[in-house]
């Protein structure tokens, strides 16, 4: 198809921009398209039948016309459905639709196959893993609750929590539970209450149904929107026996509304009655232990005499033992001084100048006091002195 060349001077009609728009459509041929009928438009004899088809996980529709006879009976709004259809823009009004041929409805065996598929991939994303699951704060300021409006989930939710703890806050987000709405409406009150910093835990919570109202719990786009969430998220949806994909990636998995109310506060009696017990063990704990304390205090003095009197005696002991030592070794030290001063004393004694004068030598000096040393000094009155004592003496020359 050749490109229109405009230009300001040169524009094209309208109709020329549908009948290419038309044109370019029209070659895309009949296609199968998966999608929910959001809104139904039966009306007795008039041969063509209009409906909107909506995608399941996106805010995405289009307006789809049925001739008489493709449009089974059995699908209603809400059904999931398969059809195979040729876009058709309509020039006049330069509106985009689908106009089918055939219309299959997608049966719950096909429904239940599909969400397995999807659980598989999601699971290999490592969306369910259980170390991605956050702990529920014990006490929350606030607890956000996403459940239908004056449904009987919201009931059971905020009564049994106000009645285990009296003055739990709730922050309510009333959308649709089911339905080709639900799935937007419930992940816009989830980033919603997501953004509150108020809300530290979040409840998606709806009453029993059929297969077919609880698909929009298995939802792609609402399963990732709690896997993104920062705020940990309770699913309590249907009954026990209720298994949808929303109950997997959750952090906490109640099994109905009532009990998910159990599970995000405590119970306050049952807190109150736990501490009383505790008091009362701590108390005999305490107690028992000072009369412990108690008793041994008693015989401590007795004890306390004991050893003191067994330690003075061994360090008595030590004492007297410490005392001899040291009197042997002084002794001995004694001893060994004495015999070495007798030993220097003889050595004194054969060394002095009086041994040396014992032995029959003089000392000979002059009356200035300088000995001689020679005959030739000895001039002069002189001293001698011998080992008896001094005497003096002239030279004889």
């Amino acid at each position: 198809m050749a490109r229109l060349e405009t230009s300001p001077e040169s524009p094209v009609p309208v109709r020329v921009v549908a009948l290419r728009i038309g044109e370019w459509i029209s070659r895309l041929g009949e296609i199968w398209v998966d999608g929910q009928v959001a809104q139904l438009n039966r009306r007795p004899g008039v041969a063509t039948q209009f409906l909107t088809l909506r995608d399941p996980n996106a805010n995405v529709s289009m307006t789809v016309t049925c001739p008489r006879g493709v449009l089974p009976d059995s699908v209603s709004e809400g059904s999931r459905v398969v059809l195979r259809a040729r876009p058709d823009f309509y020039l006049e009004r330069g509106t985009l639709s689908l106009r089918a041929t055939e219309v299959r409805p997608v049966g719950l065996g096909e429904l239940l196959a599909r969400l397995e598929e999807l659980r598989r991939l999601l699971a290999a994303e490592g969306l369910f893993a259980a170390d991605r699951k956050r702990p529920l704060p014990f006490l929350p300021r606030t607890i956000g609750l996403i459940t239908g409006r004056a449904s009987a989930a919201e009931r059971d939710v905020v009564e049994n929590a106000r009645r285990r703890l009296p003055g739990a806050r709730f922050r309510l987000e009333n959308v649709a539970m089911q339905g080709t709405n639900a799935v937007l409406e419930v992940v816009d009150a989830l980033r919603r209450l997501d953004r509150d910093p108020d809300v530290e835990v979040i409840v998606i919570a709806r009453g029993g149904g059929s297969v077919e109202d609880l698909l929009p719990f298995s939802n792609e786009t609402l399963v990732r929107a709690v896997a993104e969430a920062f705020t940990p998220v309770v699913s309590a949806i249907g009954h026990e026996t209720d298994r949808p994909l929303l109950d997997l990636v959750a952090d906490l998995a109640a099994s109905t509304p009532t009990d998910a109310a159990k599970r995000i506060v405590p119970d306050l009696a049952e807190e109150l009655h736990a501490i009383a017990g505790l008091r009362g063990r701590a108390r005999a704990r305490i107690r028992a232990r000072v009369e412990r304390e108690v008793e041994l205090m008693h015989g401590l003095p007795e004890r306390l005499r004991r050893t003191v009197r067994g330690r003075l005696a061994r360090e008595q002991q030590d004492v007297a033992a410490l005392q001899a030592r040291g009197r042997q070794r002084f002794g001995s030290r004694l001893e060994t001084a004495r015999a070495e001063l007798e030993h220097v004393r003889a050595r004194a004694r054969t060394l002095s100048p009086q041994a040396t004068l014992e032995r029959g030598y003089a000392v000979v000096r002059r009356s200035d006091g300088a000995i001689v040393r020679a005959p030739a000094e000895a001039t002069g009155p002189l001293r001698v002195r011998v080992a008896g004592g001094e005497f003096g003496a002239t030279a004889d020359r």
